[in-house]
């Protein structure tokens, strides 16, 4: 099976993405991982450090290890939104594919040392590293009923993405180009702000000999266009977890509340399962990514 580095850098030559879908259930994963069959395509699963917490990040390889060999699909395994070198070393350890470290809040130059030190012992271990530039200011675990705007002081400078590169060597960049984790149910879509993902392409292609790949984080909500014209601006990686979990939720909400009596989990979890396939084969669909496996 070929490795992931092998399927971004494909992505980006062939203008189609890869999706990462976070899980803290096997219930979520069967959902992904049935789309994934049915679509033929590569995926990711994701777990953030809480949700690997709750996994266990052993148990999360295990599962990977599981499907990957009854689907004959590259499957792989990213460490979501890791705060500490010390925890994606036990992350690399444990048998993940990628972990991403995110040091957006932190001065630019922490956040440079750090990412080093996790790309020297990544790179040992043949694990790919997403580093990130720009904030995401909101949580994936909520859905958003007040308005509020992106600032832009939490995008992606693209000098500072161009000095972060050249001094971290990260194989993938997460970039803030104005989506933001979680969904706003206020009626306002995290529309990609394309004219600063430009700025930030052209300065990185300009300034490296090898185009770097990109991620872009809050892909849930987001419109189609804007994804498309991502895609076609070097976005490889895109990060969809709000709309998984709302999926899978409030369809098991829904079920509970129609069959009242029922106490059997495989029974009353088959519809929340169905409803996150759908999601992810609707995302496999936008992003390019049918039969790329």
């Amino acid at each position: 099976m070929k490795n992931l580095k092998y399927y971004l850098q494909k992505a980006y030559k062939e203008h189609w993405a890869i999706g990462q879908f976070n899980f803290s259930d096997f219930s979520q994963v069967k959902g992904i991982v049935s789309a994934a069959q049915n679509l033929k395509c590569p995926i990711i699963l994701g777990t953030s450090e809480g949700e690997s917490k709750f996994v266990g990040l052993n148990k999360a390889v295990a599962i990977r290890n599981v499907l990957r060999k009854e689907t004959g699909l590259p499957i792989f395994l990213n460490l979501d939104h890791g705060k500490s070198f010390e925890y994606l070393k036990t992350a690399i350890l444990a048998g993940y594919d990628m972990v991403h470290f995110d040091g957006s809040k932190l001065p630019l130059e922490e956040n440079i040392k750090i990412s080093k030190e996790v790309v020297k012992f990544a790179k040992k271990n043949g694990i790919v590293v997403e580093g990130e530039v720009g904030r995401f200011g909101t949580d994936a675990s909520r859905l958003y009923q007040e308005k509020f705007e992106i600032k832009e002081e939490d995008l992606t400078d693209p000098k500072q993405a161009l000095l972060y590169l050249g001094k971290t060597n990260v194989d993938i960049l997460a970039v803030s180009v104005g989506t933001f984790h979680g969904i706003d149910i206020s009626g306002v879509s995290p529309h990609i702000r394309l004219e600063r993902l430009k700025e930030i392409t052209i300065r990185l292609r300009s300034g490296r000999e090898n185009n770097i790949p990109l991620v872009l984080h809050g892909g849930s909500g987001t419109p189609e266009k804007d994804i498309k014209e991502a895609i076609s601006l070097g976005i490889v990686k895109i990060n969809i977890n709000t709309e998984v979990r709302l999926a899978f939720t409030s369809n098991l909400r829904k079920t509970l509340d129609i069959n009242k009596n029922e106490i059997t989990p495989y029974k009353y979890l088959q519809e929340s399962i169905n409803a996150v396939q759908a999601v992810v084969q609707e995302k496999i669909g936008l992003f390019s990514g049918v039969n790329r496996a």
